[in-house]
């Protein structure tokens, strides 16, 4: 990857799921723009925030689609991340902004 940019894997399980009443909601339900939890792949020389193995969360309109042996991956800009799930103990919570 160059400069600031990030590949993403998106994480499974974006389809049908419970509310808390146990009502199940179908994936073709759009209530409102829903963020997508994403692990990172790769990244530049620029990226200061995000380490590989990280998870991240995102927007599903603010990427770029591309296939690498037959996997599909995510790029885009380190700054349209919305935040960083990572197993630093050094941020205390482990979920950063």
């Amino acid at each position: 990857m160059l400069h600031d940019r990030v590949m993403i894997k998106i994480v499974e399980g974006g389809g049908e799921r419970r509310s808390n009443a146990g009502i199940v909601i179908p994936a073709t339900a759009q209530v409102a723009k829903r963020l997508l939890w994403g692990e990172v792949f790769g990244i530049g020389q620029h990226v200061r925030t995000v380490k590989v193995g990280d998870r991240v969360l995102l927007s599903p309109d603010d990427q770029y689609e591309v296939e690498v042996q037959g996997t599909a991956y995510l790029v885009m800009r380190e700054r349209d991340l919305h935040a960083v799930a990572s197993e630093r103990i050094e941020h205390g919570t482990g979920l950063y902004l």
